[in-house]
């Protein structure tokens, strides 16, 4: 009986809402057993939304990022601003600021809540942002103006002192694509048992008759000694005992397999709105198509979540008299610099017109200024100074000869 059995009693599993697990994520995400959707965990398996992933959080989490005042019209840096060194170096003791926006754009491309961290503050400057895990941090947004409401531990927080990072819809880019990624799931847990338990047959030797498991045995070691190897190739078959061959090939569906998990990239590279040569699809990458494909992933992938992360920052990190007239930027400039011959030409062209002085333009290539560069001039006709004329016909004054003393 149970006082005297030393049986234990079967644990209760916990599960939590603010961190659900797979099954409980299939059934509050609305998948429908024997449906393609697949759950977070599952979808991150999928090499292409790992790529998609990366190529976006960690190409801005690349990014110089800086604190600028905005005075008179004209952004100053303010590198001893403490929101510039949480962002630029350590957002706490164990996370760099690279890992801190690194992992913020990839919870808004993964969960629907976005990415969440605290910033604690000591007289309303910020200390260190944290990324708590997402039970500690929980958002809830009015039904009427979707204003959202912050918690931390369960204990109200202001929300002046939360980092939210979030995509449109109030979706994640993973969760509105579930069906496309989990048909290239699918597709990938099909190839890997097709190749691990499918057996395909070149073709099939059949007979009218019984032969027994000998006559097998016999007909295969013939055909094999005829046919089998590359010195057997072109030979003529010669059957025996009313039996026929019928060689095997593959249906449309089959044919069609790697065109259709090619198509899914294509599917994952959309929603995310990545190019697919990002994603390491070539099939239509070209050397004049790569270069505007990266152009339009800065204009149109990038860029977007850079606006989100520059406000959300300011709303964390700033005071309401600093969000006035500081800003969080990002130097996008970094982003540009793949080609140097197209860079130098543009640098000299704007120093020409003007738009540029040479030490502005040695900033932007990270050298230091020089002496004179602070003039605004056109190097190519700007030869002498303006109170010299450049060519005042004056002959040169005559020189008295040297004369020898011996």
């Amino acid at each position: 009986m149970w006082p005297f059995s030393t049986k234990a009693e079967p644990a209760i599993e916990a599960k939590s809402l603010a961190e659900p697990d797979e099954t409980l994520e299939a059934i509050f995400a609305g998948i429908v057993p024997g449906s393609v959707s697949v759950s977070t965990a599952q979808a991150m398996t999928v090499p292409a939304v790992q790529a998609a992933i990366r190529i976006i959080s960690e190409a801005a989490a690349s990014l110089d990022v800086k604190v600028v005042e905005i005075v008179d019209g004209v952004a100053q840096d303010r590198p001893d601003h403490q929101a510039n060194k949480i962002l630029s170096g350590s957002a706490n003791e164990w996370t760099s600021g690279y890992e801190l926006i690194r992992d913020l754009v990839a919870a808004a491309l993964v969960h629907d809540r976005g990415g969440l961290a605290y910033v604690t503050k000591v007289r309303d400057e910020p200390r260190e942002a944290i990324q708590y895990r997402p039970s500690v941090i929980t958002v809830d947004y009015d039904s009427a103006t979707g204003q959202p409401t912050y918690k931390l531990n369960n204990v109200a927080t202001p929300a002046d002192s939360i980092i939210h990072v979030r995509g449109p819809f109030n979706r994640s880019p993973l969760s509105l694509a579930r069906e496309a990624i989990g048909t290239a799931k699918s597709m990938e847990t099909y190839a890997g048992q097709f190749f691990q338990n499918g057996a395909r047959p070149g073709g099939i030797i059949m007979a009218k008759k019984s032969v027994g498991d000998t006559g097998v045995k016999a007909m295969l070691k013939g055909w094999k000694e005829a046919f089998a190897g590359s010195a057997n190739a072109g030979k003529t078959a010669v059957l025996w005992d009313e039996t026929g061959y019928q060689q095997l090939t593959m249906n449309s569906t089959d044919a069609q397999f790697l065109e259709n998990r090619k198509f899914q990239i294509i599917e994952i590279a959309r929603a995310f709105r990545v190019p697919p040569a990002m994603l390491f699809d070539l099939d239509r990458a070209t050397w004049s198509n790569g270069e505007q494909q990266g152009k339009e992933f800065l204009s149109y992938t990038l860029e977007p979540w850079l606006k989100v992360l520059e406000t959300a920052f300011a709303r964390a990190l700033f005071t309401p008299e600093e969000k006035v007239r500081y800003r969080v930027v990002f130097d996008r400039d970094d982003l540009t610099r793949a080609d140097l011959t197209s860079r130098a030409a543009a640098i000299s062209s704007l120093i020409t017109a003007r738009v540029l002085n040479p030490n502005e333009a040695r900033n932007w290539l990270g050298m230091p200024p020089r002496d004179g560069g602070n003039e605004y001039s056109n190097p190519a006709i700007d030869l002498a100074k303006p109170d010299t004329a450049a060519n005042d016909n004056t002959p040169p004054p005559n020189k008295e000869p040297s004369v020898a003393v011996s």
